[in-house]
């Protein structure tokens, strides 16, 4: 089923080119989409991904899908109501369990990322093709998360930390902001719910993100700042005592040395 121009114009303004649907996707054209930034799986291991779409995860994936991501926007499931965790099996939450995308599922800590800040707000920009109403669930996975392994319900908090009901669609995408949880640090993904409310469908995406580690003082890994009264006695060599006094060494906690000078009286 060919698309239309307005379908061709919202791809081009969204990924700069164009997408023929794919002869093996089936039914009817509804409601499609997938975000863009920070940018999902599935789009970025699309033909339209760019250089990212030659990752080796991406390839990896596509070698385990059997075919290309071309039908990037319409990972969905039907007469879900909801009911995501009981629908989605563990281990296929980017996939939505459908075998058309199963590639996506690869447990690996190399998917193209996008760099994010700890409690920065974040505007998740999601592109929609055909535009529908409905409501967008953002969830982030679990601090401890390891990307090395398959992406569980158990991996994800029980309630999103953004949830949207009909955002305005501007320029080809919906718009989600929220501000991120501030004790995230290394690979997480952030996960999309978008459950239409004019159709049966329900749409599922992974992104990958980074954040940074958190940076610390000497003084704060050891769990408390370098102070006076952290003090330990000197067990190297004795300082040489300057004429008309005696001399100590003390070794501050974090390993400073401080000399100092007894005056005789």
């Amino acid at each position: 089923m060919p698309r239309t121009t307005a379908h061709r114009t919202a791809l081009a303004a969204a990924l700069v080119a164009p997408l023929l649907l794919p002869l093996w996707a089936a039914g009817p054209a509804r409601a499609h989409g997938a975000p863009t930034d920070p940018v999902s799986r599935v789009v970025a291991c699309s033909p339209e991904g760019g250089d990212r779409a030659g990752s080796a995860a991406c390839r990896a994936a596509v070698a385990a899908n059997g075919a290309p991501f071309t039908a990037w926007d319409d990972l969905r499931v039907a007469n879900v109501n909801g009911r995501d965790r009981q629908v989605v099996p563990d281990g296929k939450l980017c996939s939505g369990g459908l075998p058309g995308y199963q590639g996506l599922d690869l447990a690996r800590a190399d998917w193209p990322a996008t760099r994010l800040t700890p409690g920065e707000t974040l505007t998740v920009r999601y592109v929609s093709t055909i535009p529908h109403t409905g409501t967008f669930r953002t969830y982030l996975t679990k601090p401890g998360y390891d990307p090395t392994g398959p992406l569980s319900w158990s991996d994800l908090p029980e309630k999103p930390f953004a949830e949207v009901t009909d955002p305005a669609l501007t320029d080809g995408a919906y718009r989600v902001e929220a501000a991120l949880p501030s004790d995230r640090t290394g690979r997480h993904v952030l996960y999309t719910v978008w459950q239409n409310s004019g159709t049966p469908d329900t749409y599922y995406s992974c992104s990958d993100v980074v954040f940074p580690a958190e940076t610390k003082t000497r003084g704060e890994e050891k769990g408390n700042p370098p102070s006076a009264s952290n003090c330990e006695p000197a067990s190297g060599p004795s300082t040489p005592t300057p004429a008309g006094g005696a001399a100590a060494v003390l070794v501050l906690t974090g390993g400073a040395a401080l000399a100092l000078r007894l005056r005789r009286r």
